[in-house]
């Protein structure tokens, strides 16, 4: 990479992971289309590292308001989405995984703004933890199917809950990504690239917490993902 892809590495860390910090979800929905196209090997690994440290904070910050009845059927459903994911990863080309990545992250942006409202209950919440671990796995993007669920919860609530999802899922998707060959040494020293991202982004998010305004928030996340990712879809025709 280039100094200048370093530099809009990192500033896309930093505001992707204290967007996650004060509205539960954002990184990779943000970050991973732009990341995706400065350096493939950033994502899914380096993302999912990075975002399994700002995880572990979260959920130790919000553990007062983790929905945990939820938790348990939304973790079974990313255990078992998960491996079918990774296995996806070794058998599609690399410029049909970009294809792939693209049309993930539209379907995640469409999941996001679809005004959908689905109670969490255990059926619900398995389904919405199965796509969660298909989509973190492939694109680093599993946010949007739970926060879908709980759109009407507290904002503690969706922060500690997706947290502590993430935190599990995250660690579950490593571990398939390092037998696939899809997080190595490589990818290790690129995840270096983001930490300083994440530890300023769980600082910084808390004094947002109160005064941020979701609805404007979420809009402008999900503007900047749809043109990444319409971006990578018109790389793979145009090629």
């Amino acid at each position: 990479m280039s100094p200048s892809d370093i530099v809009i590495v990192v500033l896309c860390s930093v505001v992707g992971f204290t967007l996650q910090g004060a509205v539960g979800f954002g990184m990779g929905i943000l970050s991973s289309p732009i990341f995706v196209l400065i350096d493939p090997r950033l994502v899914p690994g380096p993302v999912l590292a990075s975002t399994m440290v700002f995880t572990l904070a979260q959920t130790v910050r919000e553990r007062r308001a983790i929905d945990f009845s939820g938790l348990r059927w939304a973790v079974a459903g990313r255990f078992i989405g998960t491996f079918p994911a990774a296995a996806l990863l070794v058998f599609l080309p690399t410029d049909q995984l970009g294809l792939l990545f693209g049309v993930i992250v539209l379907f995640a942006v469409g999941l996001s703004v679809s005004g959908l409202d689905i109670v969490p209950r255990p059926p619900s919440l398995f389904v919405a933890g199965l796509f969660s671990g298909i989509m973190g796995t492939v694109a680093a993007v599993g946010g949007p199917p739970l926060a879908l669920l709980y759109q009407r919860s507290s904002g503690a609530t969706v922060r500690g809950t997706l947290s502590s999802l993430f935190l599990v899922g995250t660690v579950v998707s490593l571990f398939s990504l390092v037998p696939v060959g899809r997080y190595g040494y490589d990818e290790l020293l690129l995840t270096g690239l983001l930490l300083p991202g994440a530890v300023f982004g769980f600082l910084v998010s808390r004094r947002f917490v109160s005064q941020l305004d979701r609805g404007y928030t979420r809009q402008a996340v999900l503007a900047v993902a749809t043109f990444a990712g319409l971006v990578v879809i018109f790389r793979y025709f145009s090629a």
